[in-house]
């Protein structure tokens, strides 16, 4: 029997092991692009994807405020630093695939499927990139506690298909956007041209993952009648614990489809609040 894409999806986000994990993802989204290249697509059929994805014994998952705090100034900083990458990196495989699994009962084009399938297998190569640096470095992922909110959003908006696509590529992803430069700007004065290619990496296709966000938001409100601008912004403030805050990287964050009147509203709301 022909295994669907939903089926591929839950058994990504049932693996614990990082790597086995991203093993795994990188071999269901080969299928999925054969399949597609000889034009006979898998069915996307119907799963029901766990509420938390299956995680390894380490790291540690700890509070956000009990996570100790990085001074990247230091070789320990940075590799604690890159740890934390590498933890936002596994969680993004599991969003990805998980936003494929978990909101099949809303008609999609093959187009959203081939997004997001890229954007797991890239996130995929994001993690294993990052522990090669780790590994390179004296350390492994796993060795440090990490942040335990990770999953919020993804818990928060699990009946809300908008509502995940505001908040996961077009807030969260998207803030990456903005920090990546200075981080890679800290390997750079470090003297690590290996990790600031790795990041690089990671930089350059963030965009597409946010893009892709901004795209399928997009159709879904077109498609809703909704503007998309009053909706994103509801949605936000419905679903996002936290703020907007500056300074935004604009020039990605238009390359990738997101203007600055959607983002700019909500940080002046939490500025003025705060």
């Amino acid at each position: 029997m022909t295994r669907t894409l939903a089926d591929m999806a839950v058994e990504v986000l049932t693996t614990a092991d990082g790597r086995a994990k991203t093993a795994v993802s990188h071999a269901h989204a080969a299928t999925w692009f054969a399949a597609r290249a000889a034009g006979q697509p898998l069915p996307i059929g119907k799963a029901s994807p766990p509420p938390f994805p299956a995680r390894p014994e380490r790291p540690e998952l700890l509070p956000p405020r009990e996570v100790p705090r990085r001074r990247p100034g230091s070789p320990a900083g940075r590799i604690a630093l890159l740890h934390a990458v590498a933890h936002i990196e596994l969680n993004a495989v599991d969003l990805h695939w998980d936003i494929i699994a978990r909101f099949t009962d809303h008609p999609m084009p093959l187009g959203f499927y081939d997004d997001w399938v890229k954007a797991a297998d890239e996130e995929s190569r994001h993690f294993n990139l990052v522990c090669d640096r780790l590994e390179a470095l004296g350390s492994h992922y796993g060795a440090l506690p990490a942040h335990a909110g990770m999953w919020r959003a993804a818990e928060d908006t699990r009946t809300d298909f908008k509502g995940r696509l505001a908040v996961v590529p077009m807030v969260l992803e998207a803030r990456g956007l903005d920090v990546t430069p200075g981080m890679i700007e800290i390997f750079d004065r470090a003297g690590d041209p290996e990790t600031r290619a790795a990041l690089e990496v990671i930089y350059a296709e963030e965009v597409g993952h946010v893009a892709y966000g901004s795209k399928w938001f997009n159709w879904l409100c077109g498609r809703e009648g909704l503007d998309p601008k009053e909706t994103f912004h509801d949605l936000v403030r419905t679903y996002f614990h936290g703020s907007l805050k500056p300074p935004f990287n604009e020039e990605k964050r238009a390359e990738a489809g997101l203007p600055p009147d959607f983002y700019w509203p909500l940080a002046e709301r939490d500025d003025r609040e705060s």
